[in-house]
Formats: structure tokens, C-alpha cells, sequence
């Protein structure tokens, strides 16, 4: 979505690459935009929930974000009953929107004494008081510029970046990654810190300030399974992080299974490479991409629905014969959520001659669901809430399981 006078919308379902094309991208005219790919834990997938969303009032306002509200349903009866505006859709984000937009609309104070980025801090900080749970958000506020905050607990990553131009003019963008920045043109430039409203106008002016400080508690699950490897999450690098837990994993297992040197080691592509790469250094033993991906088929864990899941684990993984057969393989996996992955690696590796299958997770067990983005809404589904680690192992099939301890995978994303 961009404006220039009014504003210019394009949404689809599918992939990016599906839904824009050269005609419909010279639509969105103007020098403000935003753009979101949605992973969807709370509403449905139709084209209706597709982020931004927008209101007219006041001004013309639309936004987009990264997270999960933890009081969606009290907050929606109050913005419709309380505050007298319309919720369309039953994406978190339109709460946001509408607690931001009422406060801008009923600023506390004379507004010929507040310029507009007090305003926009009042209305950050109605959210801020109202709103409980995890946003990294991104909006534009028709003819007046851009405003982005995050959450004060800095739970969604939100980075930043800047393009100097030879005019003298500067641009800046704003990412749950950093992948993107190099191809565009654009410099790091740090995070959205936690608590932290930015506002931009149209000018150029850049004006930030921090409203709320609560403690810094980010998610640890974008270091082992969301973000790109060669992303930069709150000045730490993915790589170098899933480089850390391969390697603390292997201390871990040479403690446990002295004896026990597996043959080859593999990952579970391709979010587990990295983490296998170091394991199978630590260990000195010999690294291959034993499962071959199809490049075709997406991430089985965002996928929506068990059965999705489950079938796509076979349309997207196809075993390398040559490399397990007769072999006493490791196999290196970045977490195991529901286990449906799991088992069905295990299998293939199995039917294609393995002589022994070990499976390690740079992840801890998951045993509680997640409320703030993730998708692990119920501990039914979690393999390690309702079963041991040996229980897991036997339905797993495999010689042996270990998982990363807590202490070994923060000292991974930490160590400096």
C-alpha cells in the first residue's frame, strides 16, 4: 500500500511472487508505502485479512505488523462498544489501529499546543496502556508521513535502515529483517527499540522518541527456526547464533554419548544447515545435505492445517541413497513443535537404508504454547507437553534423541 493523495492498495493470497506483477505494482504510486507477507495465527487466510488495514478516521490510516495480542477479544467489544468503531476484519492488527486511531482523534490537550508527533506519541501510548501482547508495527498516516513502533517488551524484531541519495536526501526503511537492505541499497541503521515510537513527515524530519521501558524479553524462536540466517536480529547474527547451538548441541552429546560417533551427519533443511555444519565439526565427522529440498514447496511448519503439514513433508524432502544407506546417521533438526516433521524424516531416512538413526534438536523441548506469534495454540498439540523425551524417542523411531538444553541455546544467541 502507498498514497499520494489518496491511497493505492494491492492485496492477493499466495506467494509474493504470485500476486504483483509489473502492472499492478505501477499502481502503488507514491514515496511512502508498506508491504506485509502475512503468517497467520489469529483470524482467517482469506483475502480479507490480508494486511494493511485501514481507516478513514481521522486523517486516513493504514498499518501492518509483526505479532499476536494477547487480549484481542476484550479489546475488540471495547474499540466497537466503547469507542464506536467498526472492526471489518479479525486480524489483531485493526485493534491496534483503531486504539491508535481513536486516541489521535480525541488527543488529551489543546492540539494547537501539541505538534502532530505529540499526537502520535499520545496515541502510541494509548496502545502502549491498552494492548497486551507482541507488535512490531508499520503505518502511514495520509499526507502527513510514517509511523512505526514496537511493542515495550521488544518481543517482534523491527529493524531499520538508511539510503543516502546524491541529492541529499535520506530514506529510510523498516523490516523484521535485515535481508533486504543490501539488495535495496540500504545501510543498517539499528533497531525500533522496545517501547520506541518513529515518526517521519513528508519532509523527511525524523523524530523518535522512547515511551514505555519495561524489560527487554524478545523472542528466541526467530534464531532458531523464523529469520533468514543471513538476517541480524537486535545486533546479533542469526548465522553466527544457529552456528553456537550446533556446536554447544555437539558438547552436549559428546558428554552424554561419548561412544556414540555417527556416521554422517545431516539436517533437516534447510533452517537446521547451519546448526548442523558446526555440529558436524565439533564432532569431527563428515557434513552432507543428505535431504535433498524441493525448492517448490514452503515452510511445512507456517503451513495452516495438520494435513498440509504432513503430506508436504514428503513432496518437499527427498533422501540421497547414496549418502545413507548403511550409515549410522545424525540427523540435526532446528525444533520439534509437533513431531509430524520429525517422524517423517526419520521414516524416509529409515526406508532408504540407514542402520541407525539419531535425531538432535537445537531447540529445547516446546511444552507450552506460544501467545505472541507463534503457531503452538494448544499443548495437545506439542509432543514434548504431553510425552517424555524417551516416549518422543520411541515414537520418533530413533536410537537415540536429545535436545538442547535452555542454558546452552541462550548462551548461543548471547555470547559476544
Amino acid at each position: 500500500m502507498t498514497y499520494n493523495e489518496r491511497f493505492h492498495v494491492k492485496k492477493g493470497t499466495g506467494l509474493v511472487r504470485d500476486v504483483f506483477d509489473e502492472q499492478n505494482m505501477a499502481r502503488l504510486q507514491g514515496k511512502i508505502g508498506i508491504g506485509h507477507t502475512r503468517y497467520p495465527t489469529v483470524g482467517g487466510f482469506s483475502i480479507e485479512e490480508a494486511q494493511p488495514v485501514l481507516t478513514s478516521v481521522p486523517y486516513g490510516i493504514a498499518m501492518a505488523h509483526n505479532g499476536n495480542l494477547v487480549n484481542y477479544s476484550e479489546l475488540a467489544r471495547e474499540v466497537s462498544q466503547e469507542n464506536h468503531r467498526h472492526i471489518n476484519s479479525s486480524v489483531d492488527i485493526e485493534v491496534i489501529l483503531h486504539v491508535f486511531g481513536h486516541a489521535l482523534d480525541h488527543p488529551v490537550g489543546n492540539t494547537a499546543e501539541l505538534s502532530f508527533f505529540d499526537q502520535i506519541c499520545q496515541g502510541v501510548e494509548a496502545v502502549f496502556n491498552r494492548v497486551s501482547g507482541a507488535y512490531s508495527v508499520v503505518g502511514i498516516i495520509m499526507n502527513k508521513g510514517m509511523v512505526v513502533f514496537r511493542d515495550p517488551h521488544g518481543i517482534r524484531p523491527l529493524t531499520k535502515g538508511i539510503r543516502k541519495n546524491e541529492d541529499g536526501s535520506i530514506d529510510y526503511i523498516f523490516a523484521s529483517e535485515t535481508t533486504m537492505f543490501y539488495t535495496l541499497g540500504f545501510e543498517p541503521s539499528g533497531n525500533v527499540l522496545p517501547g520506541e515510537v518513529i515518526y517521519i513527515d513528508e519532509s523527511g524530519a525524523y523524530n523518535r522518541k522512547i515511551i514505555l521501558k519495561e524489560k527487554f524479553t524478545p523472542c528466541i524462536f526467530e534464531y532458531v527456526y523464523f529469520s533468514r540466517p543471513d538476517s541480524i536480529q537486535n545486533e546479533v547474527s542469526v548465522y553466527r547464533s544457529r552456528l553456537r547451538m550446533g556446536q554447544n548441541l555437539a558438547r552436549r552429546w559428546q558428554k552424554k554419548y561419548p561412544k556414540i560417533v555417527p556416521d554422517i551427519v545431516i539436517p533437516a533443511p534447510s533452517t537446521a544447515n547451519t546448526a548442523a555444519l558446526s555440529f558436524a565439526n565439533e564432532l569431527g565427522v563428515r557434513y552432507s545435505e543428505g535431504l535433498y529440498k524441493n525448492p517448490f514447496i514452503g515452510r511445512t511448519f507456517i503451513m495452516p492445517g495438520q494435513e498440509n503439514r504432513k503430506r508436504s513433508v514428503r513432496y518437499k524432502l527427498v533422501p540421497q541413497e547414496f549418502e545413507i544407506r548403511n550409515k549410522n546417521v545424525l540427523i540435526v533438526d532446528d525444533s520439534i513443535v509437533r513431531g509430524n516433521t520429525s517422524r517423517e524424516i526419520v521414516r524416509m531416512i529409515r526406508e532408504f537404508g540407514a542402520r541407525k538413526v539419531y535425531f538432535v534438536s537445537a531447540c529445547p523441548p516446546v511444552k507450552y504454547p506460544c501467545y505472541y506469534g507463534v503457531d503452538m495454540p494448544t499443548r495437545e498439540e506439542l509432543a514434548a507437553a504431553q510425552n517424555t523425551t524417551e516416549e518422543i524417542q520411541k515414537q520418533m523411531g530413533v536410537d537415540v534423541l536429545l535436545y538442547q538444553e535452555i542454558e546452552d541455546l541462550v548462551e548461543a544467541v548471547t555470547r559476544k
